[in-house]
Protein backbone atom coordinates (compact mmCIF):
# COMPACT_ATOMS: atom_id res chain seq x y z
CA UNK A 1 0.00 0.00 0.00
CA UNK A 2 1.53 3.48 -0.87
CA UNK A 3 2.18 6.38 1.34
CA UNK A 4 -1.36 7.99 -0.13
CA UNK A 5 -3.43 5.03 -0.25
CA UNK A 6 -2.65 4.44 3.88
CA UNK A 7 -3.14 8.12 4.18
CA UNK A 8 -6.56 8.02 2.48
CA UNK A 9 -7.04 4.66 4.57
CA UNK A 10 -6.41 6.42 7.51
CA UNK A 11 -8.96 9.29 6.86
CA UNK A 12 -11.81 6.95 6.15
CA UNK A 13 -11.02 4.85 9.27
CA UNK A 14 -11.75 8.55 11.16
CA UNK A 15 -14.48 8.15 13.74
CA UNK A 16 -17.06 10.40 13.88
CA UNK A 17 -16.28 12.16 17.08
CA UNK A 18 -13.25 12.96 15.30
CA UNK A 19 -14.72 14.99 12.37
CA UNK A 20 -16.96 16.60 14.65
CA UNK A 21 -14.35 18.05 16.90
CA UNK A 22 -12.39 19.15 13.48
CA UNK A 23 -15.41 20.79 12.16
CA UNK A 24 -16.07 22.69 15.18
CA UNK A 25 -12.46 23.36 15.28
CA UNK A 26 -12.13 24.88 11.76
CA UNK A 27 -15.36 26.87 12.54
CA UNK A 28 -14.07 28.28 15.71
CA UNK A 29 -10.45 29.95 14.44
CA UNK A 30 -12.50 31.16 11.41
CA UNK A 31 -14.81 33.03 13.51
CA UNK A 32 -12.16 34.24 16.22
CA UNK A 33 -10.39 35.48 13.22
CA UNK A 34 -13.42 37.59 12.18
CA UNK A 35 -13.18 38.37 15.93
CA UNK A 36 -17.10 37.02 16.20
CA UNK A 37 -17.63 35.59 20.25
CA UNK A 38 -19.70 32.56 19.13
CA UNK A 39 -16.10 30.94 18.59
CA UNK A 40 -16.13 30.15 21.80
CA UNK A 41 -19.07 28.19 21.81
CA UNK A 42 -17.67 26.07 18.66
CA UNK A 43 -14.40 25.51 20.60
CA UNK A 44 -15.98 24.07 24.09
CA UNK A 45 -17.81 21.80 22.14
CA UNK A 46 -14.80 20.46 20.20
CA UNK A 47 -12.92 20.64 23.08
CA UNK A 48 -14.86 18.59 24.81
CA UNK A 49 -15.11 15.64 22.44
CA UNK A 50 -11.27 16.20 22.17
CA UNK A 51 -10.70 16.03 25.46
CA UNK A 52 -12.06 12.30 25.68
CA UNK A 53 -9.98 11.29 22.38
CA UNK A 54 -6.12 12.54 23.44
CA UNK A 55 -6.75 10.51 26.60
CA UNK A 56 -7.75 7.28 24.56
CA UNK A 57 -4.40 7.84 22.72
CA UNK A 58 -1.51 8.14 25.93
CA UNK A 59 -1.65 12.14 25.18
CA UNK A 60 -2.39 13.41 28.71
CA UNK A 61 -1.09 16.92 28.10
CA UNK A 62 -3.55 17.12 25.48
CA UNK A 63 -6.36 16.03 27.16
CA UNK A 64 -5.63 18.11 30.26
CA UNK A 65 -5.04 21.18 27.68
CA UNK A 66 -8.60 20.48 26.17
CA UNK A 67 -9.82 20.68 29.55
CA UNK A 68 -8.43 24.11 30.13
CA UNK A 69 -9.57 25.59 26.83
CA UNK A 70 -13.20 24.45 27.89
CA UNK A 71 -12.86 26.98 30.91
CA UNK A 72 -11.63 29.78 28.44
CA UNK A 73 -13.86 29.26 26.21
CA UNK A 74 -16.26 30.13 28.59
CA UNK A 75 -13.68 33.14 30.40
CA UNK A 76 -13.52 34.21 26.20
CA UNK A 77 -17.08 34.53 25.62
CA UNK A 78 -17.34 36.62 28.98
CA UNK A 79 -14.41 38.78 27.94
CA UNK A 80 -15.44 39.15 24.11
CA UNK A 81 -19.05 39.51 24.95
CA UNK A 82 -18.47 42.73 27.37
CA UNK A 83 -17.26 44.37 23.81
CA UNK A 84 -20.22 45.26 22.60
CA UNK A 85 -21.39 47.33 25.37
CA UNK A 86 -17.47 48.05 26.20
CA UNK A 87 -15.32 48.38 23.09
CA UNK A 88 -12.22 46.22 23.72
CA UNK A 89 -9.70 46.58 20.33
CA UNK A 90 -6.59 44.63 19.36
CA UNK A 91 -3.22 45.01 21.71
CA UNK A 92 0.31 44.20 20.88
CA UNK A 93 2.45 43.28 23.58
CA UNK A 94 6.23 44.96 23.80
CA UNK A 95 8.47 42.28 22.38
CA UNK A 96 10.55 41.44 25.37
CA UNK A 97 7.31 40.08 26.96
CA UNK A 98 7.73 37.56 24.75
CA UNK A 99 11.66 36.96 25.37
CA UNK A 100 10.36 35.63 28.95
CA UNK A 101 7.48 34.40 27.81
CA UNK A 102 8.86 31.47 25.61
CA UNK A 103 11.55 30.35 27.11
CA UNK A 104 9.96 29.52 30.50
CA UNK A 105 7.13 28.30 29.06
CA UNK A 106 9.67 25.83 27.60
CA UNK A 107 11.14 24.89 30.66
CA UNK A 108 8.23 24.60 32.44
CA UNK A 109 7.37 21.96 29.46
CA UNK A 110 10.18 20.15 30.04
CA UNK A 111 9.85 20.09 33.95
CA UNK A 112 6.20 18.00 33.49
CA UNK A 113 7.46 16.02 30.96
CA UNK A 114 10.06 14.68 33.59
CA UNK A 115 6.79 14.65 35.68
CA UNK A 116 5.25 12.30 33.92
CA UNK A 117 7.64 10.09 32.14
CA UNK A 118 6.71 7.65 34.90
CA UNK A 119 3.50 7.65 35.01
CA UNK A 120 2.14 7.53 31.09
CA UNK A 121 3.93 5.75 28.50
CA UNK A 122 4.54 8.05 25.80
CA UNK A 123 7.17 8.90 23.64
CA UNK A 124 6.87 12.30 22.95
CA UNK A 125 5.86 13.69 26.34
CA UNK A 126 8.13 16.02 26.29
CA UNK A 127 6.71 18.06 22.79
CA UNK A 128 3.49 17.05 24.29
CA UNK A 129 4.05 18.92 27.43
CA UNK A 130 5.66 22.13 25.61
CA UNK A 131 2.87 22.76 23.61
CA UNK A 132 0.18 22.47 26.04
CA UNK A 133 2.04 25.01 28.37
CA UNK A 134 2.32 27.38 25.11
CA UNK A 135 -1.23 26.68 24.41
CA UNK A 136 -2.72 27.95 27.48
CA UNK A 137 -0.76 31.42 27.58
CA UNK A 138 -1.43 31.71 24.17
CA UNK A 139 -5.24 31.01 24.52
CA UNK A 140 -5.51 33.72 27.48
CA UNK A 141 -3.55 35.94 24.45
CA UNK A 142 -6.61 35.57 22.45
CA UNK A 143 -9.02 35.95 25.13
CA UNK A 144 -7.15 39.53 25.41
CA UNK A 145 -7.00 40.05 21.91
CA UNK A 146 -3.01 39.92 21.69
CA UNK A 147 -1.86 40.92 18.37
CA UNK A 148 1.03 38.00 18.36
CA UNK A 149 -1.27 34.93 19.61
CA UNK A 150 -1.60 34.12 15.86
CA UNK A 151 2.63 33.86 15.23
CA UNK A 152 2.33 31.40 18.44
CA UNK A 153 -0.22 29.67 16.71
CA UNK A 154 1.90 29.06 14.01
CA UNK A 155 4.45 27.35 15.38
CA UNK A 156 2.48 25.61 18.12
CA UNK A 157 -0.13 24.34 15.30
CA UNK A 158 3.04 22.86 13.23
CA UNK A 159 4.48 21.32 16.40
CA UNK A 160 0.78 19.96 17.00
CA UNK A 161 0.49 18.35 13.49
CA UNK A 162 3.42 16.34 13.55
CA UNK A 163 2.32 15.18 17.31
CA UNK A 164 -1.05 13.94 16.12
CA UNK A 165 0.56 12.21 13.18
CA UNK A 166 2.91 10.37 14.85
CA UNK A 167 -0.10 9.35 17.86
CA UNK A 168 -2.57 8.25 14.86
CA UNK A 169 -4.67 10.57 15.18
CA UNK A 170 -4.72 11.63 11.35
CA UNK A 171 -7.37 13.67 10.31
CA UNK A 172 -6.72 16.43 13.16
CA UNK A 173 -3.14 16.71 12.01
CA UNK A 174 -4.60 17.49 8.81
CA UNK A 175 -6.47 20.04 10.80
CA UNK A 176 -3.70 21.75 12.34
CA UNK A 177 -1.50 21.95 9.17
CA UNK A 178 -4.53 23.84 7.78
CA UNK A 179 -4.29 26.28 11.09
CA UNK A 180 -1.32 27.36 9.85
CA UNK A 181 -2.79 28.80 7.49
CA UNK A 182 -5.76 30.64 9.19
CA UNK A 183 -2.48 32.11 11.88
CA UNK A 184 -1.40 33.48 8.79
CA UNK A 185 -5.04 34.99 7.90
CA UNK A 186 -5.74 35.52 11.67
CA UNK A 187 -2.77 38.06 12.33
CA UNK A 188 -2.69 39.88 9.27
CA UNK A 189 -6.16 40.75 9.86
CA UNK A 190 -5.81 42.01 13.67
CA UNK A 191 -2.74 43.34 12.76
CA UNK A 192 -4.53 45.65 9.99
CA UNK A 193 -7.53 46.52 12.77
CA UNK A 194 -4.71 47.32 15.82
CA UNK A 195 -2.93 49.74 12.90
CA UNK A 196 -6.22 51.31 12.26
CA UNK A 197 -6.32 51.82 16.07
CA UNK A 198 -2.82 53.14 15.83
CA UNK A 199 -3.60 56.02 13.76
CA UNK A 200 -7.09 56.35 14.99
CA UNK A 201 -5.21 57.55 18.62
CA UNK A 202 -2.86 59.28 16.48
CA UNK A 203 -4.97 61.28 14.95
CA UNK A 204 -7.89 62.01 17.70
CA UNK A 205 -5.59 62.34 20.88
Amino acid sequence: MTDFQSFVSQIADTQLAEWCAVILALAYVWLAAKQNRWCWLCAFISTAIYTWLFWQVTLPFQSALNLYYMVMAGYGYYQWNKSTTSPSGVQSWRWWYHLIIIPLALLLGWGLSLWAEGQFNSAYLQLDACIQVLSVITTFMVAHKVLQNWLYWFVINLASAYLYAQSGLTLSACLFLGYVGFAVYGYITWRRQWREQENDTYAYP
